[in-house]
């Protein structure tokens, strides 16, 4: 029996088109086919922690990025800019993929990590990043998002501080103006514009 139209789309298509009228092929990305407008309307829309977070809102990459580099500038205050500008982005390939909490990551094992290194090596080429980040810079990325993920943890996601010491590590420090802020989960519009604007001024420090 000869496959449906419907099944062979099913089969052959890995990209998804963008508002922007972008075509971006997800096995294969071309920098040229990224644009930050896209990645800014997709981040605000997905909910970290599968939206089990307090608020009117869910609270969405976008808005856990921009606290990302808000505690890494804490932590390093003299961090250089492409270090602020890569931590903006080191969620960015979820405006694709999603945000997949950490435990189904670990079930569903390497396909994902190969496709989200992709993404994201195309994304650091189209805005002048080196396509795989050095060693040093990764982990102060990832000393960073762990505070964050500690502050939302306990602050939004009902973990106790105990729990969210023994998984993500202490607490920043993250001023109190700032906490305030950026765990306040915000509109979808509002994390978009947030989003695009701390890039436009990372951009162009």
């Amino acid at each position: 029996m000869a496959k449906s139209k419907f099944s062979t789309d099913v089969a052959t298509r890995a990209w998804q088109r963008m508002l922007s009228g972008r075509r971006l092929d997800l096995l294969d990305p071309s920098p040229l086919d990224i644009e930050v407008a896209d990645i800014a309307h997709g981040l605000a829309r997905v909910a970290r922690w599968n939206g089990q977070t307090h608020g009117p809102h869910i609270f969405s990459v976008a808005q856990h990025t921009l606290l990302v580099e808000a505690v890494l500038r804490e932590q390093l205050p003299r961090v250089d800019r492409t270090v602020r500008l890569a931590a903006l982005l080191h969620d960015a390939p979820e405006y694709v993929i999603g945000d997949m909490i950490s435990p189904f990551k670990a079930v569903i094992g390497g396909a994902y990590k190969v496709v989200e290194h992709r993404l994201l090596a195309a994304i650091h080429i189209r805005f002048g990043l080196p396509p795989v980040l050095a060693a040093e810079v990764t982990k102060q990325i990832k000393s960073a998002d762990m505070g964050a993920a500690y502050l939302e943890a306990t602050r939004l996601a009902g973990f106790k501080e105990a729990e969210a010491k023994r998984l993500f590590g202490k607490d920043p420090g993250l001023p109190q103006a700032a906490e305030e802020d950026f765990l306040t989960p915000w509109s979808a519009g509002k994390a978009e514009k947030r989003f695009l604007a701390r890039f436009e001024t990372v951009s162009t420090l």
